[in-house]
């Protein structure tokens, strides 16, 4: 027994060799530069030596406090979260389930075997009990891996093992970023809901003036009927972004998983959100590093690039061992007693010769696979690269756009005093102040939009940049070892 047990040993210590093809990285299919020219120009320059955004954890890059008691809520109770930490889980039980394979099973075992002969059956006319006691060890169709047909099995889980933590880093990355655009989304709601309240109320208090003069026969009906316009205006946008501001606080607690405590809740400004001004975009080349879903993309080719050595190995001879030793006795005093040893050793080599094509139709199936993974790995890097492109024109105008809208709200805001004025003052009708009054609402909404762009575009360079990822929290599962 001792013997085979050796001899076992060193046939799995010479089994090894990998029929899957060398993995390779496909080349970048992108531009090795982001793009440059006019909408790219207000990028702010970061320094040589500042911090990759894939590098700055959301507690850094986030600056309002609540917001980041918020998101630390969403981390601990989001469902989609809580769903990615337990396929983290399944797929590493089913890695440590493909990497058992590389070792042999054993298992112990005691039994007897009792029969009666009856008397009619016997030499001497009486019945007969026989018993046979029976104790050891027992390996069972142990696999030699010659052709790495079980390694291979092993590497694709612990590829896929490893694509399902890309995925939660991924989730992670985009439920921070959906927080926080929510929370966004939510101040400028409130500011809007504010402003057309101070709206309604300016315009309700000029409306009630055109009724007094339009009683005493100062101004025309027209007069009070334009003032009248602008406040049923107001009422309904106030209206409006009362609903809306309920909308978003729904749609944020639904991100948290949970109520969000009233002291929670955003009384700050959007510029207070996020707190760094220049992003290092780096290059192109490190987002292969920097973004979770590309890694992921990476690990999905490199598992069907191991299964394609599965496929091939189905071609060659598969060697199986399966062995017991132990002891056997008519009585069980007598089982471990000198000279009761047994033991059995039956090798199995199973050749395919005919099986209708289907070794090769896996195998074209196992490669066909690697060719689609490869195609998803490349649109992976290349929505990227866009996502990053497009994040940058967008952030190298808001400054123009936002310097612009203040201005104009500026603008608005002194031709509107001014009609207001004169026809306070009766030198002029109501309309030249209704248009200027619309025109200042409508700058002083866009102002809000555009300050919200801004705070949406900090946020979305964090995502697609790669983010910060956070090992300190608790939901992270550690890299299962290998079994064999």
């Amino acid at each position: 027994m001792k013997k085979s047990l050796i001899t076992m040993a060193a046939l799995a210590l010479l089994a090894g060799c990998s029929l899957a093809p060398v993995y390779e990285r496909p080349a970048q299919p992108v531009p090795q530069a982001f793009p440059t020219g006019d909408a790219y120009q207000g990028v702010p320059a970061a320094a040589a030596d500042a911090k990759p955004v894939s590098q700055i954890l959301w507690r850094e890059y986030f600056a309002d406090a609540k917001l980041r008691q918020v998101i630390e809520l969403a981390l601990a109770n989001n469902r989609d979260l809580r769903v990615s930490v337990l396929n983290i889980e399944k797929a590493k039980a089913q890695y440590n389930i493909d990497s058992a394979a590389l070792l042999p099973k054993l298992s112990a075992n005691v039994n007897q075997n009792a029969s009666r002969t009856p008397s009619t059956m016997t030499g001497t006319g009486e019945a007969a009990i026989s018993r046979q006691y029976n104790g050891g060890l027992a390996m069972s169709s142990y696999e030699l891996d010659f052709f790495g047909k079980l390694r291979n099995q092993s590497e694709a889980g612990l590829q896929s093992y490893l694509a399902t933590e890309e995925a939660r880093r991924t989730q992670q990355i985009t439920l921070v970023a959906e927080v926080a655009n929510a929370y966004s989304t939510l101040i400028a709601d409130q500011q809007r809901l504010k402003l057309a309240q101070e709206t309604l109320k300016s315009q309700q208090t000029t409306y009630d003036l055109s009724q007094k003069r339009f009683a005493s026969g100062v101004v025309a009906g027209t007069d009070m009927y334009d003032a009248q316009t602008s406040v049923e205006s107001a009422r309904n946008d106030a209206a409006v972004y009362t609903a809306q501001v309920a909308l978003d606080l729904n749609a944020l607690t639904l991100l948290v998983g949970s109520a969000v405590p009233a002291e929670l809740l955003p009384t700050g400004e959007l510029e207070e959100v996020t707190q760094l001004a220049a992003i290092p975009a780096g290059l192109p080349s490190d987002l292969l590093r920097a973004r979770p879903d590309v890694q992921e993309a990476e690990r999905a080719l490199r598992a069907a690039n191991a299964n394609i050595g599965v496929a091939r190995a189905a071609f060659f001879p598969s060697i199986s061992l399966t062995a017991s030793g132990g002891s056997a006795s008519s009585t069980l005093s007598g089982l471990f007693k000198a000279g009761s040893s047994t033991w059995s050793f039956v090798p199995q080599i199973n050749l395919p010769i005919f099986d209708a094509g289907v070794n090769r139709a896996n195998l074209d199936i196992a490669k066909t696979s690697r060719d689609i993974s490869v195609a998803q790995y490349e649109k992976s890097v290349q929505t990227a690269f866009r996502e990053v492109a497009d994040a940058l024109a967008t952030r190298g105008t808001l400054d123009e756009r936002l310097s612009s809208q203040t201005a104009l709200v500026n603008a608005a805001q002194k031709s509107y005093t001014i009609n207001e004025a004169r026809y306070r003052q009766g030198a002029d009708t109501y309309l030249n102040a209704l248009v200027s009054q619309r025109a200042l609402y409508s700058a002083q909404q866009g102002l809000i939009t555009t300050r919200l762009a801004k705070t949406s575009n900090a946020v979305t360079l964090y995502k697609v940049l790669g983010g910060g990822w956070q090992p300190e929290l608790p939901q992270q599962q550690s890299q299962p070892q290998p079994q064999g």
